[in-house]
């Protein structure tokens, strides 16, 4: 079963320094449907363990099983437009609405 449109949950505003976490979900989709986060139209990469992450400047921590996307202490760097992408491999990925994330 093709996944439907996942519903997005994206705080608008949140204080420098804080945790910030952001959930998508979606329910149809069979196989169980795993989730993409796109800050400004740009995928976020997977965390692959910290010397890479630190190079990178990776303040995140993304899993793209459960949708969840977590910033452990959120900068004004992560400010920008996100949303996410379900897709199980069954039809064409469905995304949910852009929403701003102002730090």
């Amino acid at each position: 079963v093709a996944p439907t449109t996942p519903v997005c949950d994206i705080p608008s505003s949140a204080m420098t320094g804080t945790v910030v976490e952001l959930h998508c979900k979606e329910t149809e989709g069979s196989p169980p449907s795993e989730y993409q986060w796109y800050k400004n139209g740009v995928a976020l990469l997977e965390k692959m363990g910290t010397s890479n992450a630190r190079a990178a400047n990776i303040t995140y921590t993304l899993n793209k099983k459960s949708g969840t996307l977590l910033f452990n202490t959120v900068t004004k760097n992560d400010t920008g437009e996100y949303f996410c992408e379900a897709s199980n491999g069954i039809g064409l990925p469905q995304k949910c609405a852009v929403k701003r994330l102002q730090v």
